[in-house]
């Protein structure tokens, strides 16, 4: 830094202009690693910057006062360097200053952006794990409704048809185990949530007996297309549930999936009585558990539909492909 102004201009000899050099510089080199590491443990708060100019001003002040006297005793005896050493403090102070300033500056806002991506990285692991905690939450309250229903059907079975009480269990144990193997964010093809939709409509078959049958509608371009595990169980529950309960006839539940540009569209339909049931006024757990669900998966509240028109309740959900 000093070493052209002290040599040249001066005209001192290069020992006492390289002493200088060497000594002022590595002094202020370990003074802004000082501030850049004490800003690293205490980085001051919005509005409190005035803290980092006086403590720049301080440790400028300090090294001056090192160099001051440090160089003075080092290189003592030559009259010339004594009155340039005097002579350059002011400025000497000011380019420390002006150096230690923009360390600090540079450390603060560079902590700042590192304190702040950690905030949002934090903040993203909070948001992820409340939302693994909301689907797991939602799946505990939905798989006791469907169980208690088919308990409470295996019970009335057991006296009276026997052989459908067992072949009712051995249908529940097989979907259980396989809906204890999905988590319920893991996305699976339409062919194997198709296996397990059937499974869960046997079950409902033997509960309701020939009251209840069922149409379902695909095709090869859909079987590989990918949708959240166990989602259809909820909406086919809610056709049953609204097709069935309030009646005594027999009914059919279509089920129909498609590919539309990069979505797989599924649609239930359902018939239900205007007298007995109003499936328009409510989605009940069952669609809002699905509502929820795939807003949590992908941001979106259009991905489900419903309609009620001429007594046909009918229930459409798109699921975006990868």
């Amino acid at each position: 830094m000093f070493f052209k102004m002290l040599h040249v201009d001066w005209k001192l000899d290069w020992v006492y202009a390289l002493t200088d050099t060497l000594i002022t510089n590595g002094l202020l080199l370990t003074t802004c690693l000082l501030v850049m590491t004490n800003l690293r443990f205490y980085n001051p708060k919005k509005g409190k910057f005035i803290h980092l100019l006086v403590m720049c001003v301080a440790v400028s002040g300090l090294w001056s006062a090192v160099i001051r006297f440090g160089l003075g005793a080092i290189l003592q005896g030559n009259e010339s360097y004594a009155t340039f050493l005097e002579q350059s403090m002011p400025v000497r102070f000011d380019i420390a200053l002006l150096i230690t300033s923009c360390a600090a500056l540079i450390s603060t806002l560079w902590y700042n952006q590192e304190e702040q991506k950690e905030n949002e990285q934090r903040k993203l692991d909070a948001e992820k794990l409340a939302k693994e905690a909301e689907l797991f939450k939602l799946r505990q309250q939905l798989q006791p409704h469907f169980l208690f229903n088919s308990l409470n059907s295996i019970s009335a079975l057991a006296g009276s048809q026997p052989q459908e009480a067992r072949k009712m269990i051995q249908q529940l144990s097989d979907f259980l185990r396989g809906t204890l193997k999905k988590e319920e964010h893991q996305h699976i093809n339409w062919k194997e949530e198709l296996q397990y939709l059937n499974l869960y409509l046997e079950i409902e078959k033997v509960r309701f007996g020939h009251r209840l049958t069922t149409e379902i509608s695909t095709s090869a371009e859909t079987d590989a297309m990918q949708l959240p595990a166990m989602l259809l169980q909820p909406l086919v529950e809610n056709a049953i549930k609204f097709g069935l309960y309030d009646t005594t006839e027999a009914i059919t539940i279509s089920i129909d999936a498609k590919k539309e540009h990069n979505y797989l569209v599924v649609t239930v339909k359902n018939p239900f009585d205007e007298e007995t049931s109003r499936p328009g006024q409510g989605t009940g757990f069952g669609l809002s558990s699905v509502q929820r669900r795939l807003y949590l998966l992908y941001g979106r509240n259009d991905l489900l539909t419903c309609s009620a028109v001429n007594n046909i309740f009918t229930t459409i959900i798109k699921i975006p492909q990868p």
